[in-house]
């Protein structure tokens, strides 16, 4: 097994890669081709003009199941916010020790350890985004159209506390809603106008009401704004609105839900403008994943732990394009988002182990069966 460097994690940590830095995003992106060229990898950039390039590291492909590994390479801090990588005993401290420079990292590691012991790598291509961050709302167009060519998925965000891995994520959509009424004198010709505001109010009543949270689904107006002054009706209001679900049945409920709630209003007479919509599918567990979590428990010798989640990932992305998925294939950690973010040293030993076991049995277990044979034949 590779030795672990921690000195190498920091500097990847101290690179900045704010979600809007494309500078110090595309600088680690460099990083992590100075580091994954020599284990064999070809690699293609997907270049963007206002955000970090993506980056898709692939070997060549024969026989076999073809797997995708998925990370990100953005973090959530701005420059000279939270910059400084420490460690301890037991900790390693930084932004993205587990948000997921530290998951990619495990990835690197069980990669180079695939490479000392079989030599050419195959199968296994490795796919590092850079908005994950913002919604990927630029990366899972491409995320979903690369799917296609694999069988199955692990994503490196970061592990639960007792080293599950997540089956499951809520789906999110967003939107932000214009609500167009016309204006009037309050006082001198009320019934003239049509009160933006009012059709809020409305529309905020009846969205929250398609919340169910026994089936896991909230739909939540997180911001409103409208109005010119008191003496003045509304002609106009704005709404801001998430809505989450568990199930692809609660999705196509909530969507058509928010739908009808701003047809239904455009016939009282405002005129709604909708932008947004769904951000990332469902992740649900399914036969498919599970047929891995079996495989994967025989490799080990035993289960994974599991765990579903409300906040979303690229899993959600995957899932959705129909790959079996799983994810939090990175280190524990906590603390993600803020500046107390940390990452305990002894989760990257154990699930850099797992994900070599795991891919050495799904590439290169037919190479170990047709070498016993030939042993056997001699």
């Amino acid at each position: 097994m590779t030795q672990i460097d921690f000195a190498e994690l920091a500097t990847l940590i101290r690179c900045n890669s704010h979600s809007k830095n494309k500078v110090g995003i595309d600088e680690h992106g460099e990083q992590m081709i100075a580091l994954l060229a020599p284990l064999g990898f070809a690699m293609t950039r997907y270049q963007r003009e206002n955000i970090g390039d993506h980056l898709l590291f692939h070997t060549p492909k024969r026989a076999g199941k073809k797997i995708l590994l998925l990370g990100h390479l953005d973090t959530v801090f701005p420059p000279n916010t939270f910059t400084e990588f420490k460690q301890d005993d037991d900790w390693v401290y930084g932004p993205g020790v587990c948000d997921m420079k530290g998951g990619n990292f495990v990835a690197l590691n069980a990669l180079r350890n695939l490479k000392a012991e079989f030599g050419p790598l195959y199968n296994i291509d490795f796919l590092l985004v850079s908005d994950e961050e913002t919604g990927s709302d630029d990366s899972k167009y491409l995320t979903a159209k690369l799917a296609k060519d694999y069988d199955a998925c692990l994503v490196f965000e970061a592990a639960g506390k007792d080293h599950e891995v997540v089956i499951g994520r809520k789906g999110i959509a967003t939107f932000d809603i214009e609500i167009i009424g016309k204006a009037a004198h309050a006082g001198n010709h009320y019934a003239d106008g049509i009160d933006a505001n009012y059709a809020l109010a409305n529309m905020l009543t009846e969205m929250t009401a398609l919340t169910d949270l026994k089936k896991g689904s909230t739909v939540n107006v997180g911001k409103i704004s409208g109005g010119l002054s008191t003496n003045t009706i509304s002609p106009k209001a704005n709404m801001m609105v998430e809505a989450r679900f568990k199930t692809l049945k609660e999705q196509q409920r909530l969507l058509k839900g928010i739908e009808n709630i701003c047809f239904a209003m455009e016939i009282t007479g405002v005129q709604i403008n909708v932008n947004g919509g769904l951000q990332r599918g469902v992740m649900s567990p399914d036969a498919l994943q599970q047929q891995l979590l079996d495989e994967i428990a025989m490799i080990l010798d035993e289960p994974l732990k599991t765990e579903q989640r409300g906040g979303v990932s690229d899993a959600n992305v995957i899932s959705a394009a129909g790959v079996p998925t799983l994810d939090g294939f990175g280190p524990y950690g906590d603390g993600d988002h803020t500046i107390h973010e940390r990452a305990l040293k002894s989760s990257f030993e154990l699930r850099i182990k797992q994900v070599t076991q795991i891919l050495s049995a799904w590439c290169y277990q037919s190479d170990s069966e047709e070498s016993k044979q030939d042993a056997l034949e001699v």
